[in-house]
């Protein structure tokens, strides 16, 4: 296909499948003259995990040039790549030094031990888990803490769930993608579910007779 019959597939802009091209995000097409290139399936597909890595994951080029290029590199272990992708999905901030922060870092750094979790406490994930729970000691929720284990359980839990459907998923460019879409449309998912499991929790609790709580 031509790079028109391209971008109304995909829904991207001619210019920025050439902007995409030039920074060797997408590889060229084949030359069928001068002035022409065609462009296949694996343009399309590539294109798609582009779009889902930029508008889902909220990837900069420079990150997602990251990640592709470790889709590209067929000696990189499965595990690398999707860590190479669910690495960049981590909110941007800059650290925190104040007392809150480190108790914050310290608590992760046990969790991650205590669990045998194999994750790195710099890992960005962990990051934002600590940032998380600084911003509740600094409003006087440092007791949060005492959560944590339950939470990780239930993370497992969900962890294993979405792992077991990436790895129904066939293409490592397919393994990528879930990773994407389940780390931030999943986290969506589990929010809304949460808020859900709390109306239940606190009708059946504090409702009179465990009447559900209406509008919440």
């Amino acid at each position: 296909m031509r790079i028109g019959e391209l971008s109304r597939r995909t829904g991207v802009p001619v210019p920025t499948i050439k902007y995409y091209v030039r920074e060797g995000l997408l590889p060229q097409g084949e030359l069928s003259s001068p002035n022409q290139a065609q462009y296949g399936e694996e343009h399309e597909r590539r294109l798609r995990l582009i779009r889902a890595l930029l508008e889902v994951g909220g990837l900069k080029v420079a990150a997602i040039a990251e990640v592709l290029g470790a889709v590209d590199d067929p000696a990189q272990p499965l595990h690398k790549v999707l860590g190479a992708a669910a690495s960049r999905l981590g909110a941007e901030g800059g650290a925190d030094d104040d007392a809150e922060a480190a108790v914050a870092h310290a608590a992760v750094e046990e969790l991650l031990a205590r669990r045998g979790w194999r994750a790195s406490p710099a890992n960005t994930a962990a990051e934002d888990l600590a940032r998380a729970l600084a911003a509740m000691g600094r409003v006087g929720h440092g007791a949060f803490t005492e959560l944590l284990d339950e939470y990780a359980d239930a993370a497992e839990l969900v962890a294993r769930a979405d792992l077991g459907y990436v790895a129904r998923r066939g293409a490592v460019e397919d393994l990528v993608e879930s990773v994407v879409i389940g780390t931030v449309l999943g986290e969506a998912v589990f929010n809304a579910m949460r808020r859900l499991a709390h109306v239940d929790a606190s009708a059946r609790l504090y409702g009179e007779g465990g009447a559900v709580v209406g509008g919440r």
